[in-house]
């Protein structure tokens, strides 16, 4: 397992952005795929972006499509969550989550190393 630290988050207007960063502990973090996940008050942890080991391959949620974009940087071990127009509804704790080998999927139970999370709250 790979230990993840998320930073970002805080409270902004909708319409507004934010960029979230997820640090790894492992330099052969470039051989994980990375994934965001949120959970908002009393519902479910849902996926929201996943990108494979080289950034080549990516994949969104259809809420926050057009909206959020997921990058790395493995020479920095660092994933990256870029939200654009944020909307009351995208208020939740954002996880980070990675997943040693290849293959990208949407599916929680995929991801064996989590963080603990970072709040997002945007109001209206």
């Amino acid at each position: 397992q790979v230990q993840l630290v998320e930073s970002g988050g805080g409270l902004v207007q909708a319409g507004g952005s934010l960029r979230l960063s997820c640090a790894a502990s492992r330099r052969t973090f470039s051989n994980y795929v990375a994934g965001w996940f949120r959970q908002a008050p009393g519902k479910e942890r849902e996926f929201v972006a996943a990108i494979s080991w080289r950034g080549a391959a990516t994949i969104y949620t259809d809420s926050v499509k057009g909206r959020f974009s997921i990058s790395r940087d493995n020479a920095k071990n660092t994933v990256y969550l870029q939200m654009n127009s944020l909307k009351p509804e995208d208020t939740a704790v954002y996880y980070c989550a990675a997943h040693q080998g290849p293959g990208i999927k949407q599916v929680e139970s995929y991801f064996e190393s989590w963080g603990q999370g970072t709040q997002v709250t945007v109001s209206s």
